[in-house]
């Protein structure tokens, strides 16, 4: 991998890192918090090879509680501008929404657990994980689809489950989950918090139905993914 542009990984939480995620990727990994930073400085964009964003618990729109997200949303506009290949997963979807010019809808359905979304598009990176995949869900906020974008993927809680923007992709739920990473989110208190004891243990249980299946095609599209970024160097 000598000379390969690292693709930057931009976290909000610690427990809610890349996942799966890193090793499809095969490039080196610059991974960078900035979410509290006044004076948020990311790599530009000629350094790197692509763009991931993680989930993180704030609201998306909290610029004044959490500075950092502005510069986050900047960098994302600039990267579809860019052509550059974005992931943006959970939280980092609804960042790139709102980059890409949609609107924010706090609280408007909270959905928790595994659950199967309807995949309503082809897509060359989506489309590993089938038409009907039962996924990981971990979210309250929502966001419109934005302008122009196409709509990959809903529920009927959450219209807009993902999204293709050019050279983006953007992911309301957690594909990027292991057993291994489950099992350090349900053992966090700021995961399950407002949970109770029976909501974790079916959490558990249907992790252990339903990763075994998931986990082979989730590797597929984060290894399509990485090819996007190989491709860009």
């Amino acid at each position: 991998m000598t000379g390969v542009r690292p693709v930057l990984v931009i976290t909000h939480a610690p427990h809610e890192g890349p996942g799966l995620i890193a090793p499809g990727l095969d490039a080196p990994l610059r991974v960078r918090t900035v979410l509290d930073l006044e004076d948020a400085r990311l790599p530009r964009l000629d350094e790197v090879s692509g763009v991931v964003v993680m989930g993180g618990p704030m609201d998306a729109d909290d610029v004044s509680g959490h500075p950092g997200l502005a510069a986050e949303r900047a960098l994302l506009a600039a990267a579809v501008d860019a052509d550059v290949p974005v992931l943006g997963v959970c939280l980092g979807m609804q960042l790139l929404a709102l980059a890409l010019g949609s609107h924010l809808h706090r609280r408007a359905a909270t959905e928790i657990g595994f659950a199967p979304i309807d995949v309503l598009a082809e897509d060359e990176v989506l489309g590993a994980l089938g038409t009907r995949p039962t996924v990981l869900h971990w979210h309250s906020d929502a966001v419109d689809l934005p302008p122009g974008a196409t709509l990959l993927a809903s529920t009927e809680a959450t219209p807009v489950q993902a999204f293709r923007a050019g050279s983006a992709l953007g992911l309301q739920f957690h594909p990027e989950l292991d057993a291994g990473m489950l099992d350090l989110w349900l053992s966090t208190p700021d995961m399950v918090g407002e949970l109770s004891a029976e909501d974790v243990d079916e959490i558990r249980s249907d992790g252990a139905r339903h990763l075994p299946a998931l986990l082979p095609s989730a590797e597929k599209m984060f290894a399509a993914f990485g090819e996007l970024v190989r491709a860009r160097g």
